[in-house]
């Protein structure tokens, strides 16, 4: 049984591992950014079999005119098991009366198809353009 739960402190010793399971090696190879970013993200949400971490959100914004889903993640062996929609809604949640609540990720009919069914839109179809400068 997988539960969720709020996370204030941050152990990098479970949180890396996770990263490094999908890939995301502009965290794990930059992990002192990754623990500040931690830091100062407005909600992180870990999602726990027993004591093990197996799934993390992070969002950043302020919480009241926009929320931006920063990081979702599961642990390939835990995908597709309902995790990542339940921290999705949970984000949710927890912010009913956010104004825009934002994300960006893969371009792939996987990915559209998961957050279609969540109530996202493309930004060009809310008559919107995205733009980032990495």
């Amino acid at each position: 049984m997988t539960t969720l739960r709020e996370m204030t402190e941050f152990d990098l010793r479970e949180i890396l591992p996770l990263y490094a399971a999908v890939g995301w090696t502009n965290y794990t190879d930059r992990p002192e950014m990754l623990e500040k970013a931690l830091h100062h993200s407005l909600w992180v949400l870990g999602a726990y079999d027993g004591g093990k971490l197996v799934g993390l959100l992070r969002a950043v914004g302020d919480g009241f005119s926009v929320v931006l889903l920063q990081d979702i993640l599961v642990l390939p062996e835990y995908q597709r098991q309902g995790i990542g929609r339940a921290l999705m809604h949970a984000l949710m949640e927890n912010y009913p009366e956010v104004y825009q609540m934002e994300l960006f990720t893969d371009d792939t009919p996987k990915t559209a198809a998961f957050y279609e069914s969540l109530g996202f839109t493309l930004d060009s179809n809310a008559g919107c353009r995205g733009f980032m400068k990495v």
